[in-house]
């Protein structure tokens, strides 16, 4: 970024443990350095900025660039809110883990200095287009930043899926569950499910399985210009879609959940110095040479 920016947005974790310090604290480093600052509505509860917006409208008030104070729950959803907008998020994590939210918390100001002389760059991160179609019409769409699942409910049965690339009959997968998932998305569910990790720059999206009953049934990488199509069989038990772990419907047998490249993007501010590896190897407690 080569630019000054004079409008920041802030949105946070409602109810997090000190959040309402750390607020504090931001709103004032914002306006002693001549930022106009924007606060959604859970934020204005405990920090007074010189506007307060819904979260949904953060993207219209057109703040230069819009720091999130949480995990990386918090993260995705202000990342589906600014996703058509193309604002630069910061992520400050606040959670446990945080692969989005990858400034921690001592870090903060220095990050900020670094912005505000310039000295940060902006990553983009590919996102997931979601039609849920049901009898020839689509019944929902979403955009993810991580995922797209379709799995079962508490106390149904094992689930029937047909997966097709771009129209053609890839398998039959009996599981508990199927998971769509960008290189960002990489880190989350499916890596718990047993799925490889994609560096953010890899033009690939993954299939993963949750608890296949097929030892043959393993993560597929394809590439993120195909159409992934999920037909969910034999699912009168219930079954439902989950976007991102937070927006979902249920799903019926029969319908077909088509999965494409979004047409947006999410940017991230990051210090350049600090790799997508590095974030791994603290992360995962991976170790140093």
């Amino acid at each position: 970024m080569n630019t000054k920016l004079k409008s920041v947005g802030i949105i946070s974790k409602p109810y997090k443990h000190g959040v309402e310090r750390i607020a504090g604290h931001l709103v004032e480093w914002l306006h002693k350095h001549d930022y106009r600052v924007l606060v959604d509505t859970e934020t204005s509860a405990y920090a007074q900025g010189d506007e307060t917006v819904d979260r949904a409208a953060m993207a219209a008030a057109g703040p230069d660039f819009v720091v999130v104070l949480g995990g990386d729950g918090t993260m995705l959803a202000a990342a589906r809110a600014l996703a058509k907008s193309r604002i630069p998020i910061l992520g400050v994590n606040l959670g446990s883990l945080g692969f989005l939210t990858e400034v921690p918390l001592p870090d903060l100001y220095p990050t900020l200095e670094a912005v505000h002389e310039g000295g940060c760059v902006i990553e983009a991160r590919a996102m997931l287009h979601s039609q849920l179609r049901r009898g020839g019409e689509c019944v929902a769409e979403h955009e993810a930043l991580n995922d797209a699942v379709v799995g079962k409910s508490a106390l149904a049965r094992i689930m029937d899926f047909d997966v097709e690339i771009d129209g053609a009959f890839v398998s039959n997968y009996k599981a508990d569950g199927l998971i769509v998932a960008t290189p960002t998305g990489s880190t989350a569910y499916s890596l718990a499910a047993g799925g490889p990790i994609l560096a953010p720059q890899v033009n690939a999206f993954l299939i993963t399985p949750v608890s296949s009953h097929a030892l043959t049934n393993r993560p597929l990488v394809v590439r993120d210009s195909a159409e992934i199509t999920i037909v969910t069989k034999s699912t009168q038990e219930g079954a439902f879609l989950s976007i991102d772990g937070q927006v979902g419907m249920p799903v019926l047998d029969g319908d077909r959940l088509v999965c494409r490249k979004s047409q947006h993007e999410i940017r991230l501010l990051r210090l350049g110095s600090t790799t997508f590896f590095d974030v791994l190897r603290t992360k995962l407690k991976w170790g140093e040479r």
